[in-house]
């Protein structure tokens, strides 16, 4: 299974040979390959890629990202042909029935809110956290996520914190939740699904639906990084692709994060499709 990450991000010509990636830089020359690589991340106007390598690339279900002039993912390379069954599998997808994906939903925001609790020190705002997940309905009809969201952020960066605001923290936790949602929306496509059609987020021009119902209760990951590890302005790129990298618990078993979202979403599809509430696990991490 491939496990690497690669961040592009200076002068750089990428191509293709013998199964492998090329990577020049002036008189430097480094093969990889192509079957250890799970991402490659284009960080920088001054990139080159072979139509061969590209090519190469999406054969073997390697996604590539681009990132735009502030070095946020903006777009990605995806494969026209990631399953063999893409037109039965959507058809299944449209038919995945209101009552599993709202039980599904409830269970997706407990999780969240129990690991977003697990990031607090203070033992009342974390009780009070606790509240909320015990008491989340089917399709968390009473907001219990948003209520939650709230007293968290306000808890761990501020009163004044917004995350709609422009400032290093949301820069920080915006690149570390699309590593995560680049990852859910690749193993998604590569079993035949559409990340269009999500069990609750339904916006119209996101692309990425599905993958933002399933990345729920990973981003607690992501902002214990930004609370406890030393994060920068230089640093939290290279920090976040290693986050791919950490070992995680995944029913029972220890397996790096990115080969445990491969199981988490074969899981989560295989519960919309039979209702088997044993396929709903969820990835144990500490930071």
């Amino acid at each position: 299974m491939s496990f690497r990450t690669l961040l592009i991000e200076s002068r750089t010509k990428l191509e293709c040979s013998l199964n492998c990636l090329i990577c020049r830089r002036g008189d430097e020359q480094i093969k990889i390959l192509l079957d250890e690589i799970q991402t490659i991340i284009i960080d920088s106007l001054q990139v080159s890629m072979t139509s061969a390598l590209i090519s190469a690339c999406v054969e073997k279900k390697i996604k590539i990202i681009f990132t735009d002039a502030t070095h946020q993912p903006i777009g990605e390379v995806v494969g026209y042909n990631n399953n063999f069954y893409g037109y039965r599998k959507i058809k299944e997808q449209i038919g995945f029935s209101k009552e599993i994906k709202d039980y599904l939903w409830k269970r997706i925001i407990e999780e969240k809110i129990k690991n977003q609790a697990a990031n607090l020190k203070e033992d009342t705002k974390k009780n009070q956290l606790l509240d909320y997940a015990n008491n989340v309905l089917d399709g968390d009809i009473t907001n219990r996520e948003g209520h939650a969201a709230k007293v968290y952020f306000n808890t761990i960066f501020g009163n004044d914190f917004s995350r709609k605001s422009d400032c290093l923290i949301n820069r920080f936790l915006n690149y570390g939740y699309s590593i995560l949602l680049s990852t859910i929306s690749k193993e998604i496509k590569a079993y035949g699904y559409l990340t269009e059609l999500g069990i609750h987020h339904i916006g119209e021009s996101n692309q990425f639906n599905l993958s933002c119902d399933l990345i729920e209760p990973l981003r607690p990951l992501v902002d214990a990084y930004v609370l406890n590890e030393n994060i920068n302005e230089d640093n939290y790129k290279y920090i976040f692709l290693q986050m791919l990298t950490k070992n995680v618990i995944y029913n029972g078993k220890n397996f790096i994060l990115s080969n445990a979202i491969h199981l988490y979403v074969e899981d989560m599809i295989n519960f919309l499709r039979s209702g088997d509430e044993e396929k709903i696990r969820f990835i144990l991490y500490e930071l």
